[in-house]
């Protein structure tokens, strides 16, 4: 969108910073520079470290990679709240376009074919009315024109949340929860999965292993934020 259709659209349609809840100008994409500030961007040692502690044991997950550490009471948190609860679902879109901007020299080094949202349960995402995961993934997709496929994982298990649960049963929690709906089309093929958050990496290792199983030749882990388990 061009500078001044933005201006008239933030004229009459404002956005508002989901963090401290001041309009947002023209140029600010996700929060206000102020908030932004306040976020930690995640560097590689520490993707590095979670990664060794979250999937090394499994040989599921080939990579990963997030935008920010999540820290709770923060703009990281707030950002994900209003993505996740508050039908924020294009605030989710342009954080997707963000990650594939700020992390695009990782991620094309693995020569993705697709990117797959981590999908919810129909249940929950009839009562939510989105998959959160999708517009960051459709984000990623404008960023890095890598196609995404909503079609290929399906979630069969209604699970609790995972909020308060420790490592052994959130990987309980998620066991058996994701099926492949369609094998030909990850055959052979590197995929990205895309998530809000990753906290122990039961979700993702979950959707891995139901894709090894499917044939990928690769499975790498793409989210918005990291947080310590």
């Amino acid at each position: 969108m061009i500078p001044f259709v933005n201006d008239i659209a933030d004229f009459f349609l404002p956005r508002i910073c989901p963090s401290c809840g001041n309009k947002l100008q023209p140029s600010e994409k996700i929060v206000c520079r102020k908030c932004f500030s306040l976020i930690t961007i995640a560097n590689k040692k520490y993707i590095d470290d979670e990664f060794f502690r979250k999937f090394s044991d499994g040989n599921v997950i080939s990579g990963l990679t997030s935008l920010m550490m999540f820290e709770k009471d923060s703009p990281s948190q707030h950002i994900l709240h209003s993505i996740k609860y508050d039908g924020l679902f294009s605030l989710g879109r342009s954080a997707g376009r963000m990650l594939g901007k700020l992390k695009k020299e990782v991620i094309s080094r693995w020569e993705a074919d697709l990117i797959i949202p981590v999908p919810l349960h129909k249940l929950k995402k009839a009562e939510r009315g989105y998959n959160q995961s999708y517009y960051i993934a459709k984000g990623l997709s404008e960023e890095l024109n890598i196609p995404v496929k909503n079609n290929i994982l399906k979630r069969i298990k209604y699970t609790e949340s995972q909020t308060k649960m420790n490592i052994s049963e959130r990987m309980e929690n998620m066991d058996s929860a994701f099926s492949l709906k369609r094998r030909d089309n990850v055959q052979g093929r590197r995929v990205i999965l895309v998530d809000d958050v990753v906290t122990t990496g039961a979700t993702l290792i979950s959707c891995g292993h139901v894709l090894a199983l499917g044939g990928t030749s690769k499975v790498y882990a793409v989210t918005l934020a990291i947080a310590l388990s």
